[in-house]
């Protein structure tokens, strides 16, 4: 049989199918996944309002462990962005976005510590705790705070190298806590001891070399079983100095913090939109919980 000859026109079109059928197939793709958009107005219109689960998504992107989000039933939290303020003086910038939390509710974001104890297996067993673990963070009701922003220019390209989140701008009482709790290895198994719940004012991420950080400032120290009195009220407060002033910087992921480093650029250059990336760690989509 003889061989077949392709014809100029036949030569050029076999490329071309190929590329459609390429094209058609890419289509075909599944687009990589995305965290929530958050979108803002900076006080210049109506607010835009965000559910707060979308505005709090850096917790799972941040975490080293997997994370669960629980709301409560008929929850109405949500997060806007008020007002905005930058000054700069050619080199360096410093910029601030008030947000309000409003509506009610209350968001957990609860830390599953399963590959913590598996790596410190041998250490609870011979006794030695794993002492402060994060175990919840949480948002309860409404409340005031900022995103400060600080920044250098590079030839007018702008460098993030600070995020700050202030939960108690106004006076207002921050509506952040987190829990805390001591994993023992008792009677054959792990317990929870020394349960205390802290008020959190502050959330701070930094461009610096080596693991990447996050710093904590708390307002109060609380035992899970203390009440709101005077005593217990002052006696938390003064504990929150002393932990704030020994309590060492908590390891986050480094896509969490680049996030967090983005989001800081994203509300500096005036975005109207900022999408965070997908949180791998997040073990379920914000469900009701008891």
């Amino acid at each position: 049989m003889p061989a077949m000859i392709l014809r100029p026109a036949q030569q050029l079109m076999r490329p071309l199918v190929t590329l459609a059928v390429f094209i058609c197939l890419a289509a075909r793709l599944p687009a990589a996944p995305a965290g929530p958009t958050l979108h803002f107005d900076y006080g210049t219109g109506q607010p835009l309002e965000n559910p707060l689960n979308a505005f709090m998504y850096f917790v799972p992107l941040i975490s080293p462990d997997p994370v669960s989000v629980f709301t409560n039933a008929g929850n109405t939290q949500c997060a806007r962005v008020v007002s905005f303020t930058c000054r700069t003086n050619g080199s360096v910038f410093h910029a601030i976005a008030e947000f309000e939390f409003v509506g009610t509710g209350v968001e957990r974001n609860i830390f599953d510590h399963a590959a913590a104890i598996r790596r410190h297996d041998g250490e609870l067993k011979a006794g030695k705790p794993l002492a402060h673990q994060l175990a919840a963070i949480s948002v309860q009701g409404a409340g005031s705070g900022s995103v400060e922003i600080e920044g250098t220019l590079t030839n007018g390209q702008p460098t993030v190298i600070e995020v700050r989140l202030r939960f108690n701008r106004h006076g207002h009482p921050s509506p952040v806590s987190i829990s805390l709790h001591d994993l023992v290895y008792r009677a054959g198994g792990i317990v929870s001891e020394n349960e205390s719940g802290a008020r959190v004012t502050m959330l701070a991420f930094r461009q610096q070399p080596g693991t990447p950080k996050m710093e904590v400032t708390l307002d109060s120290v609380k035992a899970k079983d203390a009440g709101d009195g005077l005593w217990s009220t002052l006696v938390g407060g003064l504990k929150g100095v002393a932990v704030n002033l020994f309590l060492p910087p908590l390891t986050v992921t480094a896509d969490g913090h680049q996030a967090m480093m983005d989001f800081g650029l994203a509300l500096a250059l005036n975005k109207p939109v900022f999408t965070f990336p997908f949180a791998t760690r997040l073990k379920a989509s914000p469900a009701t919980a008891p």
